[in-house]
């Protein structure tokens, strides 16, 4: 079986991460944990600064996902899973569908927000999206409060 693991650095994401270690069966499963870095949407005021300050974020970005990558990963081996992991950056929602499609996931695990109302409006659900347009199962861990 062909598990991609959706993360980010939150209470929901560990909650499924733990998830996956607690109910799956490790025998013969592949998790590919995958990080995807959003850009951040910044106006810009067209000064040389304003571009470094864009790039620096990005990096800082893409810096903390590998940290979160190296984290993850073993403790997720640790269980017994073969593990793979992936950084990406882009739409959550997008990348998370197409990297499952690509690598032929039997399921998708993510932890969800559980946003409601104008959060949910404005910030959008990428459990959502996922769940509507993935090829395979999607598993959404929620926390309780």
């Amino acid at each position: 079986m062909k598990i991609l693991l959706a993360i980010e650095d939150s209470k929901f994401s560990e909650a499924a991460a733990q998830m996956v270690i607690r109910q799956m069966r490790a025998d013969g499963a592949e998790v590919c944990i995958l990080h995807v870095a959003e850009p951040k949407w910044l106006v810009l005021d067209y000064e040389l600064g304003q571009l470094g300050q864009i790039e620096a974020a990005r990096e800082d970005a893409l810096q903390q996902g590998k940290e979160l990558l190296a984290r993850v990963e073993p403790v997720v081996a640790a269980a017994g899973f073969r593990t793979t992991t992936a950084l990406e950056e882009g739409d959550a929602r997008f990348v998370i569908v197409d990297r499952a499609e690509q690598w032929q996931a039997d399921a998708i695990v993510m932890g969800s927000h559980g946003r409601k109302g104008l959060g949910r409006l404005l910030l959008g659900s990428v459990a959502e999206h996922v769940a509507r347009h993935a090829h395979c199962t999607v598993m959404i861990v929620r926390v309780k409060p």
